[in-house]
């Protein structure tokens, strides 16, 4: 455990589950356009996602850019590794790159 409890619930949330979104909303309801943006890139690509809303809790809002060092929301990570926001998600879908990052990670067929 390190002495950010913050930290310790993103590496809990990441070692449990293969393909996280921390996002604004949840991917029923997104609360801004990015993250559903990425909800919808990562559905049409079939790939089953865990959705955590970073607006419920301040200290995770935060925490999950200090943990990265990313300064937006939303951020994919697949199999505890961090892919990158909305625009680099766009992106690795269009080239088929984020297909290819699933595929070989294990998280789709």
């Amino acid at each position: 455990m390190s002495e950010n409890p913050v930290f310790d619930r993103i590496q809990k949330d990441l070692s449990e589950n293969p393909v996280v979104l921390y996002m604004k909303g949840t991917p029923m309801f997104p609360q801004c356009g990015f993250s559903a943006a990425v909800v919808q890139i990562l559905s049409d690509v079939g790939v089953k996602f865990k959705g955590i809303d970073v607006l419920v809790d301040p200290s995770l809002r935060d925490g999950v850019k200090q943990f990265t060092n990313w300064p937006t929301i939303p951020q994919l990570y697949v199999q505890g590794e961090f892919v990158g926001g909305c625009d680099i998600v766009r992106e690795m879908a269009a080239s088929g790159e984020l297909s290819t990052l699933l595929k070989e990670k294990g998280v789709l067929a």
